[in-house]
């Protein structure tokens, strides 16, 4: 009998640890790639809720009511920003006032480039821009508003502007922050206005764009959400930033927790430094090898990792592009020799099999948001691999 007390009793007493040990607020994250990271920061503490799920996209994305609900239980919100998921905007403003929207696009030290005018085919030619890293770098003194390191200890930010425009002097150091690897430590009601308010709302906030960064929206068909390309994710250098920021938010909302959350961001800085390392070795047996994207989403993998994409078939995935396009986008498939034309899941492939018909282009598949992949910790690694590995593949069989 006493054994048994023995047993019950530090049964109990587990039990207790545990629950301590969970998160004492709701955390939600917008999308995959969001989540993952958010996932990874909290690992052991709890698991935060996602919105996009499977191979949904954020472009084109409808609230469910149940995430409707979920995001007003929500404490702490994590999402790219209005450039990316403008259906979350309603909600983020109808937040309670103990809730917190962290946009990580206006994460400390994270390096924004701007949208390549035209998409790469309308307004130049890229053969012109031979030299990469020189033409974004020409971009990122316009651009980019991050340090050149990650020194981030005493920040005091505040999360959900309603423009984005830190009262920081990143424009002078950004250059050589992206130009190295040297950062160190960084209700139903209201879904079914979601609803409506995903179809109307890219018009209406393409004026606001427009009354913000006059000229800089020319040439971006469906992109008038802002100046800058929201795609920051797939550079793994802002990755790190994002991991920081998502740190920070934990730790103000969820202070009985910060040791675990400060361990486990350091440890998943020290991972993306090894995956900068491990694709940079993977892809450069086939830098210099041109190839067509199906929007053009790709820069800040391009410029991490020193491979060009030579143009891309819709600038925005909202704007599919009509029949006197696609026959220039061959045109210019036969005339930049591209070796590779990717199709991404959440879109129609077959308007890349038609891109590709009578060139010699191989054609493949570029995953941004890890449809295809488990939700979780490990999917942001497996994402940008994934992508490295489509890339390397087929540009090395159409060697």
């Amino acid at each position: 009998m006493r054994l048994l007390k023995s047993i019950l009793l530090a049964s109990t007493l587990l039990s207790t640890s545990a629950l301590s040990a969970q998160a004492d607020v709701k955390v939600v994250a917008s999308i995959k790639p969001v989540h993952s990271l958010v996932a990874a920061v909290m690992e052991g503490v709890g698991e935060p809720g996602l919105v996009v799920e499977g191979a949904g996209s954020p472009h084109t994305y409808s609230l469910k009511p149940s995430q409707a609900q979920m995001l007003q239980d929500a404490n702490v919100v994590f999402w790219i920003g209005h450039e990316m998921e403008a259906f979350l905007e309603k909600p983020v403003e109808a937040l309670g006032n103990n809730a917190r929207s962290v946009e990580l696009i206006d994460a400390h030290d994270l390096v924004k480039l701007e949208f390549r005018e035209g998409g790469a085919f309308d307004a130049h030619d890229h053969r012109e821009h031979a030299d990469h890293d020189d033409h974004d770098h020409n971009h990122g003194k316009k651009a980019e508003t991050s340090h050149d390191d990650h020194d981030h200890e005493g920040h005091d930010h505040e999360e959900a502007k309603a423009e984005h425009d830190h009262g920081h002097d990143h424009g002078k150091k950004a250059e050589a922050s992206h130009d190295d690897h040297d950062h160190d430590g960084h209700g139903h009601e209201e879904a079914k206005a979601e609803h409506d308010h995903d179809h109307d709302h890219e018009h209406d906030h393409g004026k606001k764009a427009e009354a913000s960064h006059g000229d800089h929206d020319h040439g971006h068909e469906g992109h008038a959400h802002g100046a800058f390309d929201a795609h920051i994710w797939l550079d793994p250098v802002n990755a790190k930033a994002m991991v920081h920021e998502i740190e920070e938010a934990l730790v103000a909302a969820d202070p009985d927790n910060a040791a675990t959350y400060e361990a486990n961001a350091k440890a998943v800085t020290a991972k993306l430094d090894a995956l900068i390392d491990e694709v940079s070795a993977e892809l450069k047996p086939v830098q210099g090898k041109g190839f067509i994207v199906f929007h053009d989403a790709y820069q800040y993998f391009e410029k991490r990792f020193g491979v060009t994409a030579s143009g891309s078939i819709t600038v925005s995935p909202e704007v599919l592009p009509g029949a006197e396009r696609v026959t220039e986008i061959r045109a210019k498939v036969k005339e930049l020799g591209a070796a590779c034309v990717f199709s991404e899941p959440q879109f129609e492939p077959k308007l890349v099999a038609t891109v590709t018909e009578g060139t010699s282009a191989k054609s493949g598949v570029m995953d941004p948001l890890g449809a295809t992949l488990d939700d979780g910790p490990k999917l942001y690694f497996n994402l940008i691999r994934g992508m490295a590995t489509s890339v390397k593949t087929c540009l090395g069989e159409a060697s």
